[in-house]
């Protein structure tokens, strides 16, 4: 904590000393958190349990004029993977680090922009990365839990007809000779064994409906990670900072898989709007055998939003069977509001069923199911 109470200090004294030209903006938020949890499964049933998390974000941006920009935001994201959350350790004794989870930099212009750097990604809201990387258990917003909702490349968008396009690479794996955790050889290293993803998307309307198909493919080639065993990982090389890409939290190795679909969304009345989303992925690379889909309808009204997401999926390399349902649902109730800032209340449900059927055994089901209470200051 006195980590960001200095860098926001820092980013004080900058804006203070930075010429009159570049006009600097600071905020961000500052939320806690109750998780009560249940989970269920054929094995048996665990012990419930209750988590007390909170999370900190601050967030700056430049206005350099002629459209030119920068923004970044500071959060905790040692050793966890919930998106930021972090729960409050035995004896208060839990590591709270800093760092620097997006900066990026471009220009808005007319009809176009670029941007580059470590750039927010919105999985929250459009589950194709979800897909594209977890597969096998693309519920409950991995991109978003587990890589912090950014990545690291360049995007570029334009007008073209009636509609915007789109177009983002990602550095998806940046192969090392070295695998940090055990110091052993990487012999998947290499010039050209990187793995970046590339993103196209085209959003048009069509009277009162938004249409936008998307689709993601691999330049090279990527590991497709296991939610589960990511976890797993992440729990126990917490220190370490960081995940080893090796098969104990793969679920593919060394593949360019290819993701496609689209969403749509319709406002229904004056302030209900109903959103679809279906993506599918498949995968025939390198040993690997696999295909899957999500479909997602969303629904917004006022200050409730609620979504249910549906994703089966199959693996023929090991004739394993997936089906997984998912639950958002949340209300937002405004204490108070002001130029200055917010506070909020937010009760939130998460619930998700995964079933896992093989050919040599019984199926496998499990479910979770989370209440929470969020209250946030925003500034």
């Amino acid at each position: 904590m006195k980590k960001m109470l200095s860098l926001a200090a820092l980013l004080a004294v900058v804006a203070y000393a930075t010429p009159a030209s570049a006009e600097l903006k600071f905020g961000g938020d500052a939320g806690i958190r109750m998780r009560t949890q249940f989970d269920d499964s054929d094995t048996g049933t665990t012990a419930d349990d209750v988590k007390w998390q909170y999370r900190i974000r601050l967030k700056g941006a430049a206005d350099l004029g002629s459209g030119y920009f920068f923004k970044t935001m500071l959060m905790n994201e040692d050793g966890n993977i919930a998106g930021g959350w972090q729960s409050v350790g035995y004896g208060n004794h839990e590591t709270i680090g800093v760092d620097i989870s997006n900066f990026y930099f471009g220009r808005m212009m007319q009809d176009s922009h670029y941007m580059m750097g470590r750039m927010p990604l919105n999985s929250f809201n459009n589950p194709i990365l979800d897909l594209s990387l977890y597969p096998m258990q693309a519920l409950d917003t991995p991109v978003f839990n587990i890589n912090f909702d950014r990545g690291y490349g360049v995007n570029y968008g334009t007008k073209l007809g009636d509609g915007d396009l789109n177009a983002t690479v990602l550095v998806l794996d940046n192969e090392s000779p070295i695998t940090a955790i055990t110091g052993s050889v990487n012999t998947d290293g290499g010039l050209f064994n990187d793995g970046y993803g590339v993103h196209l998307s085209y959003k048009m309307n069509i009277g009162d409906i938004t249409i936008e198909p998307q689709m993601v493919t691999v330049i090279g080639n990527t590991d497709i990670w296991d939610q589960t065993k990511v976890a797993t990982a992440f729990a126990t090389n917490a220190a370490r900072g960081y995940v080893p890409a090796t098969d104990d939290v793969t679920f593919a190795k060394d593949v360019t898989p290819w993701t496609f679909g689209a969403t749509a969304s319709v406002p229904v009345g004056d302030e209900l709007k109903l959103t679809g989303s279906a993506f599918y992925t498949f995968c025939e690379d390198n040993g690997a055998d696999y295909h899957a889909a999500v479909y997602r309808l969303k629904g917004e009204y006022g200050p409730f939003m609620a979504w249910v997401d549906y994703n089966p999926a199959a693996d023929n390399k090991t004739n394993t069977d997936y089906s997984n349902t998912f639950v958002w649902a949340q209300y937002k109730y405004n204490i108070y509001e002001s130029a200055a800032g917010s506070f909020n209340l937010q009760p939130t449900l998460r619930w998700l069923t995964k079933s896992t059927e093989t050919a040599s055994s019984d199926t496998d089901d499990t479910s979770t199911l989370r209440a929470e209470l969020w209250a946030t200051v925003s500034f």
